[in-house]
Formats: C-alpha cells, sequence, structure tokens
C-alpha cells in the first residue's frame, strides 16, 4: 500500500514537473509574439504614422497584424498556458492535459506564425488567414475541452464568482476566434488584401478587447487581488452586474450602436472597481514579498487606466473624427490595463507557475511598470490631439511614447526571461547542500 502511495505521489511529481515546463514555453512564447511582431512592429507602425503625420500613410493590415500579434499572440498565449497550468491546482489534474498542452501549443503557434506571414508579407495570404484561423480555434477547442468542469468548487455544487466570469472570458476568446475564422474566409474569397474592412474592424476590436482580456483580468483579479492586495472579498452580484453589462456593451457595439455600447462600458467598468474594492483601504497588509513594494499601487493605476478607456470611448463614440480618441481608448485599455496588469500581477506569479521560481530583479519589474504606465501616458495624451486637431508638438510626442513602451516591454521580457534562465530557489539550496 505504501509502495503504491509512493508511485502516486512520483506521478503527481512529474505531471506538476512536466505542466510547469509547458507554461514556461507558453511563457516564452507570448514573449517573443509580445516583443517582436507585437511591440516592435507597433513602434515602426507609430513611427512611420508620425513621419506622415497621417494614419492614413500605413497599410492597415500591417496595422492588424500588430494587433492580431498583441491580443492572440501574447495575452491568449499566456491565457491558454495558464489555463493548463491551473488544472493542477484544482486538484483534478489528468493525466492527458500535458499531451494536449503541447498540441494545442502547436497548433496555436502555428497558427499565429502563417497570420502573421499572411498580413505583413502577403504571401499567398488567402490561403494562410483561413488555415491560421483554423489551427486557432482548433487549439482553443482542444484546451476547453481539457478544462471544462473545473470550474467546482471542491464540496460543493456551485461555481465560484471569479470562475464564471473567467469562463465568460473563455467564452468570449472562443467567439472571437469563430468571427476571426468567419472574417478571414470573407476576406479569402472577396477582398482584395487581407486587411478587416474599418467599419467591421471597429466592432471586432471591441470583442477582442471587452468581450475577452478584460473579463479574464476581472476574474483572476477577482481570485488573487484579495490575497495580494489583503482587500475585501469582492463582491460576487457586482461582478455578475459588470459582466452582464459589459456582455451587453459588446453585443451594442457589435450591432453598430457605439453610444450605448460606451455608455454601458462606463458602468461596467465602474460596478467592476467598486465590486473588487480596489479602491478600498487593505485589510491585510499586501503581499509584496518577492516582488517591489509599488506592487499594490501600480495595481490600481491599472484600473484608473480601465476607466479613462472606457470615459474616453464614450467621448469618441460622440466626437471622433479620424481615429484619434478611438486609438486613445483603445490604447488606454489594452497597454494602460491589460497591459500594466500583466507586468504587475504576472511578475508576481508567473515565477511561481514555472517552477516555484523567485523574480530576478523586483527592480527591474519596478522599471518596466513605470516606464509602460509613462509611456502609455505619453500616448494617450498625445494621440487625440495629433489624429484630431493635428498639433505639431503632439506628433513628435507619439515615437517619444513608443520608445519608452518598447524599453518598458524589453525590460519585462528579460525580467521574465532571466527568471526562468536561472534554477528556482530551492533547487538552488539542494544544489549548495550536495
Amino acid at each position: 500500500m505504501l509502495a503504491n502511495i509512493s508511485t502516486s505521489c512520483d506521478l503527481a511529481s512529474q505531471r506538476e514537473a512536466q505542466l510547469q515546463r509547458l507554461v514556461s514555453v507558453y511563457v516564452i512564447t507570448g514573449l517573443f509574439f509580445m516583443l517582436l511582431p507585437g511591440t516592435f512592429l507597433g513602434v515602426w507602425n507609430l513611427i512611420s504614422i508620425s513621419s506622415q503625420r497621417t494614419l492614413s500613410s500605413l497599410s492597415p493590415s500591417w496595422l492588424q497584424a500588430h494587433g492580431h500579434a498583441q491580443i492572440f499572440g501574447w495575452i491568449g498565449t499566456f491565457v491558454i498556458g495558464i489555463g493548463y497550468y491551473s488544472l493542477s491546482k484544482m486538484g483534478r489534474l489528468l493525466p492527458f492535459a500535458v499531451s494536449r498542452g503541447w498540441l494545442s501549443w502547436g497548433l496555436w503557434t502555428l497558427g499565429l506564425t502563417l497570420r502573421w506571414i499572411g498580413n505583413v508579407n502577403l504571401w499567398h495570404w488567402r490561403l494562410l488567414l483561413p488555415i491560421s484561423a483554423c489551427l486557432e480555434l482548433a487549439a482553443l477547442l482542444i484546451f476547453f475541452r481539457t478544462v471544462s468542469g473545473h470550474g467546482r468548487k471542491e464540496g460543493s455544487g456551485g461555481t465560484e464568482t471569479w470562475m464564471k466570469i473567467v469562463i465568460a472570458s473563455t467564452i468570449g476568446f472562443l467567439l472571437l476566434l469563430l468571427t476571426n475564422l468567419g472574417i478571414t474566409v470573407y476576406l479569402a474569397l472577396q477582398a482584395d488584401g487581407p486587411n478587416i474592412p474599418h467599419w467591421f474592424d471597429q466592432r471586432y476590436l471591441v470583442l477582442a478587447t471587452w468581450g475577452f482580456p478584460v473579463l479574464a483580468v476581472w476574474g483572476f483579479n477577482a481570485r488573487w487581488l484579495p490575497v495580494f492586495l489583503g482587500l475585501q472579498q469582492p463582491s460576487g452580484r457586482g461582478l455578475v452586474a459588470a459582466l452582464s453589462l459589459c456582455a451587453a456593451g459588446v453585443l451594442s457595439a457589435f450591432c453598430g450602436y457605439f453610444p450605448l455600447a460606451a455608455g454601458l462600458l462606463v458602468i461596467a467598468s465602474s460596478t467592476a472597481i467598486a465590486s473588487l474594492n480596489v479602491f478600498q483601504p487593505s485589510q491585510h497588509p499586501p503581499k509584496t514579498q518577492g516582488v517591489h513594494p509599488s506592487f499594490p499601487w501600480f495595481v490600481r493605476i491599472c484600473y484608473l487606466w480601465l476607466l479613462a478607456a472606457s470615459v474616453l470611448s464614450l467621448w469618441a463614440a460622440t466626437a471622433d473624427l479620424n481615429g484619434g480618441i478611438w486609438g486613445a481608448s483603445r490604447h488606454a485599455l489594452t497597454v494602460g490595463f491589460v497591459a500594466s496588469m500583466i507586468f504587475t500581477i504576472g511578475q508576481r506569479v508567473l515565477p511561481a507557475f514555472c517552477g516555484m521560481r523567485q523574480l530576478f530583479s523586483s527592480r527591474l519589474m519596478f522599471a518596466s511598470m513605470l516606464l509602460l504606465n509613462v509611456g502609455c501616458l505619453l500616448r494617450v495624451s498625445s494621440e487625440i490631439p495629433a489624429y484630431e486637431w493635428y498639433s505639431q508638438a503632439a506628433w513628435h510626442v507619439l515615437p517619444v511614447s513608443a520608445v519608452v513602451e518598447l524599453i518598458a516591454v524589453s525590460l519585462f521580457a528579460a525580467n521574465l526571461a532571466l527568471t526562468l534562465a536561472y534554477p528556482p530557489a530551492h533547487l538552488k539550496r539542494l544544489h549548495q547542500i550536495s
């Protein structure tokens, strides 16, 4: 009997180690798409736009390739990798989870690469875009099938509120990929180029931001912020209300009712902030061991960006003429809220997920978070006067903001890469003892 228990423990330890290696590869892949196809292309795009003083000077397919690399290549890769790892923390680790995780990674990475080639190089794009969309959808369906049924709280028949929000974000991710498949098939059959038409792209971007990563952040924050920041437990009813309002806003935008959608998203954001108790005093000391002490402040700053993004979207729905206000709103949401939250929470949890490691440098963490917020502030504050009012001074600020954000992203990637390059602390101690 003892031998059987020992064998079971060994198998569980092996699977845990395999999942840690798996999530490490997902993290490295996400960092690659964030840094090269995502941020570097974004900086190049913004410098080109600034030099020409017009948004129309750049190919829409390049702009959309940048967005796809950021939403799918970076955030999507992180979400799938962390999702597979979370199986081991729910007491229901399945033997086939690791093999399915690698299959998802292969399909997902190939799909992202083909989409990049099709959008940027235009090489056989009519064939590559639908194939890439099918591969990405297949990868998510494998992930969805593997993790389905793991939202039940142990010892009860219900599902915790935070998990409901995460499930909703996964459904939004699935709808996003189905929409992506539909539009790529349409482009391959009917369009002259791989770029999504502007009228549909506006709707698609609302789904790609508010319908997926924003909900994922709310869900995981509901789970982690009471622990990390010592906050009061979130209001379950409030979060469900915020989810419902956000879903209604996304649906309204998809139907073309942008002022209504923007109003709903402002209320949804305010409700989520109040429900998560983000700006309430901490009931317990924040857990900042291993990370920079400013960690709790940057989490709260992220939610200021969320509120700013929703208010800007309301302004854009009624006053935008040249895309400047919409662009500022999306940047405040994707960089100020989502990316900043990943920089903040990610450097807190990812080292532990990847083998119980300690973050390489809390100073690099602080520098990356600070520079990303500074770059985002420069971008949002200059994009509106540059695009809408053609302010010459604002056009000069835009490339500066891009470079500052590039430095921030590079520091974040370097900090995580160095964290993964060194063995975990417990293995270091064992090595020193031996």
